[in-house]
């Protein structure tokens, strides 16, 4: 056999190899060995990679140890669990010499401060009110000549636009629309109007028409100033006096547009029966508003992970009072998990689910796990998850991970949960310790 053919043999037979040790668990763990560690400060965290080599771990002891070890230097075995244990936030590094000898990685480690938050449960009555005149339909008025004609969208208004100023005036109330659009059709004086689309401020100018039936001047606009419904409150956080709920944006229901929030305020509510899910139908919850003078909190936030503000005490008929960890998008692992949320009057219940799918969110992202209710006494009570159960907290190895979202309309018994972490962050409460910048945002059928 010449050299050609034996050097392409060779080279078959290595390809093979690295092949079946590519395929290999120990190769597999290597691969899967973090470039960054996220910790909260004080809390234990224990990681099992089944590596089966020993290595030095070079780490900053004031800072952080390893395995209880006060030493900067310290020989484990990475087929065993290692115990990190954080002793105030910062950012530091593990390094990690295979043998003792070999450069293998240079971990990154951010320790943030550590956080407890009550979790909810609770059903709430919550009351939006716009920052502006959202627009959300379009009519046509008879003028006295008999031509029918729509004033605001001959403008260019369009559907889920949000009227802010009209003639250089704040406006937030659709009551005193009327008033404004009396003195200008009166006085045959365009409107000039400030609108939002997309977050961007535009300008156009709207006459009045005078309805011929009515005697009333009309823009040719349905408008809408508030909404209102129930969710649920996933969690209070005691020290910072702010909470989170629902896990999703509120929409305005016939546009399909985030509600762009000026004020509002959640209350008390009490369950009064549930619309049962089927396939195809998602159900409900129906509730009614407890003690609409007593105010829980405000909402200063209406995000695509739901609405936030401050809260001053945790409500009443918690679960329980006692707060507990918090969990980061990479800890939550599929298998066993609680939610914790109302089936009736206002009694929060701990129910059995499944976490089937975990999707990797380095970066903010809707829709992180899909969730299956394995609860036989909430499935014959709900028949899954139903609108108004969205914000239930998700709770898994006695730490809070998420909030239900979503239910599957075919599917009613599975859904999809948010990753708390994103609530935490758009309440204000947990920073990230990298340089993303996600700051809040308004961006589904929503449980």
């Amino acid at each position: 056999m010449n050299s050609s053919p034996r050097k392409r043999w060779f080279g078959l037979v290595l390809v093979f190899f690295v092949c079946i040790g590519g395929l290999s668990a120990p190769f597999q763990h290597f691969a899967a060995f973090p470039n960054e560690i996220r910790l909260f400060s004080g809390q234990l965290k224990r990681l099992h990679y089944g590596v089966p080599v020993h290595a030095e771990v070079t780490v900053d002891p004031q800072m952080l140890q390893i395995n209880g070890s006060p030493k900067q230097s310290l020989s484990v075995n990475l087929n065993d669990t290692l115990s990190l244990q954080p002793y105030h936030s910062g950012q530091t590094s593990m390094k990690v010499k295979l043998f003792g000898k070999i450069p293998f990685k240079t971990v990154k480690v951010n320790v943030v401060p550590d956080l407890k938050v009550i979790p909810g449960g609770q059903t709430i009555g919550v009351k939006v009110k716009s920052a502006g005149i959202l627009v959300v339909g379009h009519h046509q008025v008879a003028d006295n000549n008999g031509i029918k004609k729509s004033p605001g969208e001959e403008a260019g208004l369009k559907l889920g636009d949000l009227i802010v100023k009209i003639d250089g005036k704040v406006i937030n109330e659709v009551r005193k629309v009327a008033e404004i659009v009396e003195q200008a059709g009166i006085a045959k004086k365009p409107l000039a109007i400030t609108y939002k689309r997309n977050g961007t401020l535009a300008e156009t100018r709207l006459s009045p028409v005078l309805d011929a039936q009515e005697r009333n001047w009309r823009l040719g606009l349905y408008i809408r100033d508030s909404a209102a419904g129930v969710g649920t409150l996933t969690f209070y956080a005691p020290d910072q006096g702010v909470y989170g709920a629902l896990g999703h944006v509120i929409t305005d229901m016939d546009t399909q547009t985030p509600i762009e929030v000026g004020d509002g305020q959640i209350l008390q509510s009490s369950v009064t029966s549930i619309n049962k899910s089927q396939n195809g139908d998602p159900g409900e919850k129906r509730a009614h508003f407890v003690k609409e003078g007593k105010v829980l909190g405000n909402i200063e936030r209406n995000t695509p992970f739901g609405i936030f503000g401050k809260m001053n005490e945790n409500p009443n008929h918690s679960y329980s009072e006692k707060s507990i960890p918090v969990a980061f998008a990479e800890e939550v692992k599929e298998g066993p998990a609680q939610i914790l949320t109302v089936v009736n009057g206002q009694r929060v219940e701990r129910f059995d689910i499944e976490i089937s799918h975990v999707t990797k969110q380095p970066a903010p992202a809707t829709k992180g796990m899909v969730i299956k209710i394995t609860d036989k006494r909430l499935l014959d009570k709900t028949g899954g998850i139903v609108q108004g159960m969205s914000g239930s907290p998700i709770i898994q190895n006695g730490k809070l991970v998420g909030a239900v979202t979503h239910v599957f309309v075919n599917d009613p018994s599975s859904g999809y949960g948010c990753f708390i972490e994103w609530m935490l962050q758009d309440a204000g409460v947990l920073m990230r310790s990298d340089k993303s910048g996600h700051k809040p945002s308004n961006i589904g059928t929503a449980a």
